[in-house]
């Protein structure tokens, strides 16, 4: 079993940059590829960004390429999302999810790939 727990978020002006952090509980972070996801008001859940257990491989949404940057430190059991040069657009609660299967290119933008998940940090982007 894996907790997460996410921080970092807030309200911000266009433009401006946040840093998001997850926490996961355990031993075994590095056993997940862990993904990004947010959730607008009356929208469905969307993929922003996955990375790989060991950081080898990254993948990001359209809507956030060039602007939000994923890493992971395993010894610290967690993975951060950088956001830059953000839009009113971008305001969404932000969760972070576990996988715990094996890297599959084709999967990771999917949110049933995904085994546990965080309860979710607010980005409000001001217009």
């Amino acid at each position: 079993q894996v907790q997460l727990v996410e921080s970092g978020g807030g309200l911000v002006q266009a433009g401006g940059s946040l840093r998001l952090s997850c926490a996961a509980s355990g031993r075994t972070f590095s056993r997940y590829n862990m993904g990004w996801f947010r959730q607008a008001p009356g929208k469905e859940r969307e993929f922003v960004a996955v990375i790989s257990k060991s950081g080898g491989f990254i993948n990001y949404a359209d809507s956030v390429k060039g602007r939000f940057t994923i890493s992971r430190d395993n010894a610290k059991n967690t993975v951060y999302l950088q956001m830059n040069t953000l839009k009113p657009e971008d305001t969404a609660v932000y969760l972070c999810a576990a996988d715990g299967g094996p890297w599959s290119a084709g999967l990771y933008f999917r949110s049933q790939r995904y085994d546990y998940w965080g309860q979710g940090t607010q980005v409000t982007v001001s217009s």
